[in-house]
């Protein structure tokens, strides 16, 4: 069953009851309207990721609660009815989680259509999902592993995906405008239609991929290595500076306007079909590029 609002309203529904509140008292510790928890209990609409928190701490739920692989029982909170009067002024109420290690479990998931804008402390939990129409707008998901997703059409603009490790994953139709992916290594996966504007590559690794179709605008290309890719019908634009192309395919790639230096080309397939448009280089680039049997029509030497 995918991750919607009709599954999220429910589950709040459920933990309010639990915990004795009414709506509008829910409502009043969120500082949002009554209506606003009814639309969300009937799947009209739902809470971004921080309120989820904040739900998760009123409520005395983990946040992986809201998700449909959670099948712990709920924690049970001071608004519980099984929890007495008695109890509490005697100092025998449960102890509460420690909600500062609240982690968000997005592993083995099948999540659409929702909002995980901001999303941060996944803790490596999220491999093995299917993920479609969803918005993780300003996440931090530094140093994930991120392993077997299938994720689409989503949109991580403005996102921190650095020293991750991106494995055997479909990447398709995703937007990753100005997105970080610093030290980040793609290994085997299918990288297609995706949208990588102002996106930093600053010592990434493609190793073994299908990079098919990519928007490539204003990105930075700063040691940057592609080793055993087959790159398909891409235009790469602006400075490539210390980058590595090695043992790779080449299939309608464009190189416009674009500045190569102390580029490094080895071992390469259908190098000559690359086409150079108005590119400037170095001596020894366009050695390596000459050497590769390279087009070298549209190329001209820096001064």
């Amino acid at each position: 069953m995918m991750l919607n609002s009709k599954t999220i309203g429910n589950k709040i529904a459920q933990a309010r009851k639990n915990s004795n509140l009414s709506q509008a008292e829910l409502a009043q510790q969120v500082a949002i309207s009554a209506q606003a928890v009814g639309k969300w209990e009937r799947g009209e609409s739902q809470p971004d990721i921080s309120t989820l928190n904040r739900l998760a701490e009123i409520l005395g739920v983990d946040l992986n609660y809201f998700s449909d692989t959670f099948q712990s029982t709920l924690i049970e909170t001071n608004h519980s009815s099984s929890i007495s009067t008695h109890a509490i002024e005697n100092g025998n109420a449960p102890t509460q989680p420690n909600k500062s290690n609240l982690s968000w479990d997005m592993s083995q998931g099948n999540w659409a259509d929702a909002d995980f804008s901001g999303l941060k402390n996944l803790e490596d939990k999220f491999s093995s999902s299917n993920i479609k129409n969803c918005k993780f707008i300003g996440s931090n998901l530094l140093g994930l592993q991120l392993k077997n997703n299938n994720i689409d059409s989503c949109d991580f603009t403005d996102s921190n995906l650095s020293n991750c490790q991106i494995q055997s994953s479909n990447l398709g139709n995703n937007i990753y405008k100005n997105c970080s992916f610093i030290g980040t290594e793609f290994y085997k996966n299918n990288i297609n239609a995706c949208d990588f504007t102002e996106a930093d590559f600053t010592k990434t690794i493609f190793k073994a991929n299908n990079f098919m179709k990519n928007i490539l605008s204003n990105v930075t290309w700063n040691n940057t290595s592609f080793v055993e890719m087959q790159l398909q019908d891409i235009v790469f634009e602006g400075t490539l500076d210390s980058c590595f192309f090695e043992n790779c395919a080449f299939y309608g790639v464009r190189f416009e306007h674009a500045t190569l230096t102390n580029t490094f080309f080895k071992n390469n397939k259908n190098l000559k079909r690359i086409q150079f448009i108005d590119c400037k280089t170095d001596r020894i680039t366009y050695a390596f590029l000459k050497n590769g049997k390279a087009d070298l029509t549209g190329l001209t030497l820096l001064e």
